[in-house]
């Protein structure tokens, strides 16, 4: 009888991403589709869009219009837009859009310490929810509380999360994985890394990942 094959994924995403969050779940999606050919094992890894983001964040759409050189209705038109992936990818995203953009290290330093106190399934929980206080709720991210909140709903312990958020806890961490994937190359998120010899950049159709992941499927079966 043979046995699945572990097939890893490193996530490299941000939570402040809408795209990240459209990519995981249309991996979920591939996944549930490939369960009976293949164990998925999902690492989450830290990246920063806006690592300079001030507390308070900044209006979303007079900050992407800048940083992108596009007009209030383009961003409107591409809010819009990634609004219907997200929906078919299982997000159901705020229909007014954020409101800001913010900083998001201190969600990848409880993504750190979720993964490694907790272990991989602990931290996808806390991964979906992140998005979902970002996205479909369009919460301040810089209030302590709803990072609390997404801690509590993803069932882990908020008395020790708050521990990780008042000491400092994992900065240098997750700075040192940060580094060590923009020196990969890796300058956009969200990007996929599978079995670490495949790399798929964007978030991509269904029918391109699950391809993508059958083909990695077939290479880790062949006996060598």
């Amino acid at each position: 009888m043979s046995m699945k094959p572990t097939i890893k994924i490193h996530f490299v995403s941000d939570i402040g991403c809408p795209w990240c969050a459209v990519a995981l779940g249309t991996l979920e999606q591939a996944m549930e589709r490939l369960k009976d050919h293949a164990d998925f094992e999902i690492h989450f890894e830290p990246f920063e869009l806006n690592p300079q983001m001030r507390v308070g964040g900044e209006n979303a759409i007079e900050y992407l219009g800048k940083k992108y050189g596009i007009s209030e209705q383009q961003v409107k038109a591409n809010q819009a837009n990634i609004r219907e992936r997200a929906a078919a990818a299982g997000f159901n995203f705020h229909p007014e859009g954020r409101k800001k953009i913010y900083n998001t290290f201190d969600a990848h330093r409880l993504l750190y310490w979720a993964g490694q106190e907790h272990g991989l399934a602990s931290q996808h929980r806390l991964k979906r929810e992140f998005f979902s206080t970002y996205f479909c709720l369009a919460a301040d991210f810089d209030k302590r509380e709803n990072l609390l909140d997404a801690v509590q709903r993803a069932d882990l312990d908020q008395g020790a999360a708050n521990q990780v958020l008042e000491q400092g806890l994992f900065a240098k961490e997750v700075r040192a994985q940060e580094a060590f994937y923009q020196a990969q190359g890796i300058h956009a998120v969200p990007n996929l890394i599978l079995n670490g010899e495949y790399s798929l950049q964007g978030a991509q159709p269904l029918e391109i990942l699950e391809a993508s992941l059958k083909e990695v499927i077939a290479k880790s079966s062949q006996v060598t």
